[in-house]
Formats: C-alpha cells, structure tokens, sequence
C-alpha cells in the first residue's frame, strides 16, 4: 500500500504528491522542518516540536500555514493512516511558490506538507552500545538557532564521519563544540555534573534537549548550560546527544579519544531511562 502523505492541502498518495517547481524551499532553502518521534503509535514531545516550527517560522517572517492543532490533526492522521507504530512525523513549511527572485512578494501563501516514516528508534546499536563522533569546525550560518532546510553542511559533515569510520560528528565552533550534526552535545564530569552549551543563535534549540532538561531537574541531577571545549569533550567521563530520532544516546568515542573505556557510562544511562520513562519504556535500552 503507498504510502499517505500530506500536500496541496490534503491527503494523497506519495507518488500522487505535487509541488511546484517555483517553490523557494526548493530555489532557495527558504523554508523550516521538524520531525516528531512516534512510539508506540504516539508522538513524542510534539507540544514542543509544533511551538519551535511556529519560533523558526516567525524569524523568517513565514505565517504559520494552519493552527498548531490543525497541524496536530493532520500528524494523527497522518499516523493512523499509515498505520505508524515506530518512526516520525515530519513537517515542512516554505515561504510559497512565485518565479524566482532573491526579494519575495509580501503575502504568499505558505506550502505545508507532511509525511511519515518507520524508523527504528528503540534499542539501536547506538542506544546499546553508543556512538563514535568525529570534531569538524562548524561549517553552517551563524542562525543555527532557526531549523531550516539549509541542511547542505550537515549532509557533507556525515558524509565524511561514515567514510573515515565515524558514527556521527559533532560541531566545534573558537575551540568550542557548538552541537551535534543533527543533535544536542552533552558531556558528563568526573564528579557527574552534566554540561551542555545554553541556547543562542548558534545552536538549535533541541526539544529533547528540553524536555531533558525538565528531567534532570526532577531527578536533582546537577547540569550547567554554559560551552565546553574539545579538551574538556574528550577529557569527560561520558558524553552523549540528543534529538528526536536518537533520544539520548550514548557517545563513547569522540575523534580518536575513547570515554569511559569505550562503552556507555552510568549516568548516561540513568539519563536514558528517564527519558523513556516518559514515552512509557520501561527501561533504557541496553
């Protein structure tokens, strides 16, 4: 059965799925994304992926193309209609389709689509075992905080860690790392403190980075938003990342410097475990 995916303002088969050729996140990347983690048949932390799509939109100056819960109803259906037990939901709002032009016209009409797709997110080779991560010098504009598709120095970054045997890289920025290639960067200290860089236009704002956050709080965990160096990275008991599709997932290798004897640490997986206790796993995975 073909997939459903949501375009031109309804439901239709993928291969049905039309959109214009003048489109400018086609032209010119002008548009953002998100993605929502589905387990279980149900999203993840949405509340917190819709209200980031409406931030990145008005930085942009892009009107939202409907309510957050009429976006929200189409997510569900998209979901019920594929039958999506595990996977995500992605969303993709442009600024509208007009013949190509640096200045746009003022008042066009936003193109929102949507799709799903299954993806495996529980009990990967990463979640046991952990990741190893390359150091590549942050290639990307300086408005990392706006998730848009202008995703072209992501792609090279990973392209790279799988040829030269990496699991994923992270970004470093003046010595300091900026954030994961598609995730949040955290690291753990000697006395278990977890240290992930604050908010600000250099880094995306990571709703599971947030919604961690909220947790380390209820459990009294001890965290510091402020930027950690290379050498503090490698120098760290443990590391690990966030994001939608990976949760909190263990890094036990970051360029040629092992952590924690290469496997994943005690407090990272405290951390997992709480995480999943939210989307109802009882238990990290591993």
């Amino acid at each position: 059965m073909a997939r459903v995916v949501y375009c031109g303002g309804e439901f239709v088969a993928e291969n049905e799925a039309k959109l214009s050729l003048f489109d400018r996140g086609f032209l010119f990347g002008d548009a953002v994304y998100e993605v929502t983690a589905v387990i279980g048949g149900k999203m993840v932390d949405n509340d917190l992926h819709l209200a980031r799509l409406e931030r990145s939109l008005s930085e942009l100056s892009i009107p939202m193309p409907l309510s957050r819960e009429e976006i929200e109803a189409i997510q569900l259906a998209l979901i019920e209609k594929n039958a999506l037990v595990e996977g995500t939901v992605y969303l993709q709002v442009s600024r509208g389709a007009e013949d190509r032009d640096f200045l746009y016209s003022d008042g066009l009409e936003p193109t929102f689509i949507a799709f799903t797709q299954v993806k495996n997110l529980l009990g990967s080779k990463g979640q046991k075992q952990g990741l190893s991560v390359n150091l590549v010098e942050d290639p990307r504009w300086e408005r990392r905080d706006i998730k848009t598709v202008m995703l072209l120095g992501q792609v090279m970054a990973k392209r790279q860690a799988k040829a030269t045997g990496f699991d994923d890289t992270w970004f470093f920025e003046d010595g300091a790392i900026t954030e994961g290639a598609s995730s949040t960067a955290f690291i753990v200290t000697h006395d278990r403190r977890i240290i992930t860089r604050g908010n600000s236009k250099a880094i995306l704002p990571g709703c599971t980075r947030a919604a961690l956050l909220k947790l380390c709080s209820a459990h009294d965990v001890v965290l510091e938003e402020r930027p950690f160096t290379i050498a503090e990275a490698q120098g760290a008991a443990e590391a690990f990342q966030t994001s939608a599709t990976s949760l909190v997932t263990p890094i036990v290798r970051i360029s040629d410097v092992s952590l924690n004897g290469g496997v994943p640490g005690p407090v990272t997986r405290q951390l997992q475990a709480y995480y999943l206790e939210t989307v109802n796993i009882p238990k990290a995975a591993g």
